[in-house]
């Protein structure tokens, strides 16, 4: 009986160290995403993103029109062609054709690797800001706010307002902000190629 008491008192004084613990376990949560998407940095590598973008659609563009000016030289002459004459010109319509799909293919992943490169140190310097905070504010742990399923503000700390003054992004800039100017520049663009 003496052992069982003596387990039972290391296991309630176990429990009393588990609660005082927990009683002193700081923890933060912080909008990761909006920060990325709103870092200075960020337009940047947006504007860096669509000029790439753009150059590639006017080398596509005119390799497509190439493909079209052959097809339909083709198409109006092929019949008063020798038998000859029309198999090297299909020949060569099939290569534009080819090598316009490896260039398409080709541009698309020199795009993704130039997104790759232009986000890594994005993330990079946004999530050494969000560690410098969490360790000066002593938080053992920082949540990503959007993976939460459950949050009571009242129970940690939004490192969110503190992390976008640190990063240098405007106050009053938002996402729905970002998404505006983002739709401004698109309709511009469009109508501009109108």
């Amino acid at each position: 009986m003496n052992i069982m008491k003596k387990i039972i008192l290391i296991a309630a004084m176990a429990v009393m160290s588990v609660a005082a613990s927990a009683q002193n376990f700081k923890w933060a949560y912080v909008d990761f995403n909006e920060i990325i998407m709103l870092m200075p940095e960020m337009d940047s590598a947006r504007a860096t993103m669509e000029e790439n973008q753009k150059t590639n659609e006017e080398i596509l563009m005119a390799m497509y029109e190439e493909y079209q000016t052959k097809a339909q030289q083709y198409q109006q002459k092929a019949e008063s062609w020798t038998p000859a004459i029309r198999e090297s010109k299909e020949k060569e319509i099939m290569e534009i054709q080819t090598r316009l799909e490896q260039t398409q293919q080709s541009l698309q992943q020199e795009l993704q690797q130039l997104q790759q490169n232009l986000q890594a140190p994005i993330y990079e310097k946004a999530q050494n800001t969000v560690n410098e905070l969490a360790k000066a504010k002593g938080m053992a742990v920082v949540f990503e706010k959007s993976s939460l399923l459950y949050l009571d503000p009242a129970q940690g700390t939004d490192l969110t307002p503190e992390a976008r003054k640190a990063l240098g992004i405007a106050e009053g800039r938002t996402l729905e902000t970002l998404q505006a100017e983002l739709q401004a520049k698109a309709q511009a663009a469009q109508a501009q190629m109108q």
